[in-house]
């Protein structure tokens, strides 16, 4: 099977353009917060994946169906309910769901981390969220730096 086009893809929009443009004060402070987080811990440049994701780094998956394609390693956005942070392992493993006793005020999708604002948080926990989250995507699938 021929290599899937998905929906979210990259794009050339400047993620800082975007997060300027955040509409809620608080919501654009904590994106500006992340765009550095983000950086830093997965030591790779943003990007943006659609009109509202953005990315760090990218990985390859192919189902046991045939089904392939590419897709952001880890990432955020900014979105007006509140800040979704993009996991791609899940949150499975009982490592996982130790760190998430400690974050602080979040709910949980399959791949994606639901937090109002950052000052629910803890910061250093989340730090090492995104860290195992990575490190797992890039123990386990065909990843690149862009």
């Amino acid at each position: 099977m021929a290599k899937a086009e998905n929906k979210t893809k990259p794009t050339e929009i400047d993620p800082k353009d975007f997060v300027a443009a955040v509409e809620s004060d608080r919501r654009r402070a904590d994106a500006e917060v992340l765009l550095d987080f983000f950086e830093r811990v997965t030591g790779l440049q943003p990007k943006m994946w659609g009109p509202s994701l953005i990315g760090y780094g990218r990985y390859h998956y192919k189902y046991e169906s045939g089904r392939e394609g590419d897709m952001l390693m880890t990432g955020f956005s900014p979105r007006k309910a509140n800040l979704v942070m993009y996991i791609m392992p899940g949150y499975r493993a009982e490592a996982m769901q130790e760190k998430l006793s400690r974050l602080g005020k979040h709910k949980l999708g399959k791949s994606c981390l639901y937090i109002n604002k950052l000052a629910d948080v803890d910061m250093d926990v989340l730090e090492e969220i995104v860290r195992d989250g990575v490190d797992y995507m890039r123990e386990n699938y065909e990843t690149f730096d862009a």
